[in-house]
């Protein structure tokens, strides 16, 4: 499949002008073959020409290559290995001059490249044109093949497993930092190897911020506990967040948490393809807005899902981008009241050919433990 969407990957860099396209280790890198490579000190560069008669380009310390020309894709790359300690610029430098560089326009992705890179390339190629290449490579990657489906069905079920033996065992007392603890112990049990991110634990007034992190904050009778949390099979995760009580809430935060449930039910119904992400949002939103808690929606309604936990398409207002077949995201309201608490809920959710299918199905219902 990586050898198709290279292939894609080439027409649309065509289109688009670009004569290369520079991934760096990472989501995009190990989507086209299958590569983990970490980012260090060592550079590590592919370079993916859209002339088909040109071979894919590796900048790569020595002692990597082997793993790259062994990856789960067979290419056929150029190498340009380097010791520890080589003059990197000189490296550069000969293959800008070997593969013509200078004056070609290369893309590259804005939220990875880094200065050590870029500099590297535009002092050996000064004439080279860098252009943002992140859309070419969103257009492939926000529609999901069945394969990446059932990787992300996979991840989508263990933090379920997670909380559904997890909450039970959440007690007035304990601290936030208690709870995520309580979520990882339970994930390894679970044989959950990689969590998609450290758990977002919030209870009380502080899940009045959307993102705090966990804390030495005490549960006490009455908080709403705001979990977020996910786990990653096989390079893809999942997203999900749970609203639940400890002991009884007072009665605004019930009705929080009954406009918030509504609001995600009415984003979730929305989804069907031709529609588009700002529709979904605006779905969602109308719902918190109406019954006057607008101000309190402080972010938007989501985000996509695959290799990387927050990518293209952005369920937000003003993102004109139609929903097809094979898209993932997140739908996830929220109201947040400094003084008084937060609540949201987030599901997974694919686009189908006749709708959308939530992928995640832990119980919506307000839970007191």
């Amino acid at each position: 499949m990586s050898i198709y969407r290279l292939s894609r990957f080439r027409e649309l860099q065509h289109a688009a002008g670009m004569d290369y396209v520079a991934i760096m280790p990472g989501a995009n890198l190990i989507y086209f073959t299958g590569i983990h490579v970490h980012l260090s000190e060592r550079p590590i560069l592919a370079l993916f020409p859209a002339d088909r008669a040109l071979k894919p380009v590796l900048f790569a310390p020595e002692f990597e290559v082997g793993k790259c020309k062994t990856g789960p894709v067979p290419i056929d790359w150029q190498i340009y290995a380097y010791p520890d300690g080589a003059d990197l610029a000189e490296l550069f430098a000969r293959a800008a001059r070997e593969l013509g560089l200078d004056g070609k326009t290369i893309g590259m992705e804005p939220n990875q490249m880094r200065m050590l890179e870029a500099s590297l390339l535009t002092r050996a190629a000064p004439n080279a044109r860098l252009v943002p290449a992140d859309h070419l490579v969103a257009e492939l990657r926000m529609i999901k093949d069945a394969d990446e489906v059932a990787r992300i069905r996979r991840a989508v079920s263990v933090p379920e497993r997670v909380l559904a033996e997890a909450v039970p065992q959440i007690k007035p007392g304990m601290t936030e930092l208690e709870v995520a603890g309580l979520m990882m112990r339970v994930s390894l049990n679970q044989n959950m190897r990689e969590m998609a991110s450290f758990p977002l634990v919030q209870t009380g007034l502080s899940a009045a911020f959307p993102h705090a992190f966990a804390g030495g904050r005490t549960v006490q009778k009455g908080d709403l506990i705001v979990i977020d949390f996910g786990a990653v099979v096989d390079d893809y995760g999942s997203d999900i967040t749970r609203t639940i009580a400890v002991g009884e809430p007072s009665d605004e935060m019930k009705h929080i948490y009954h406009l918030v449930r509504e609001a995600n039910e009415a984003g979730r119904a929305a989804v069907r393809p031709g529609v588009t992400c700002e529709d979904i949002d605006h779905a969602a939103r109308a719902v918190i807005e109406k019954a006057g808690y607008g101000k309190y929606f402080i972010h938007r309604t989501g985000h996509g899902l695959g290799l990387e936990g927050h990518e293209p398409p952005y369920i937000v207002k003003g993102n004109k981008t139609v929903l097809q077949p094979g898209m993932i995201f997140t739908i996830e309201p929220g109201i947040y009241i400094e003084g008084k608490g937060g609540v949201r809920i987030e599901d997974d959710v694919l686009v189908t050919k006749d709708g959308g299918e939530s992928l995640t199905t832990f119980t919506r219902d307000l839970l007191v433990v």
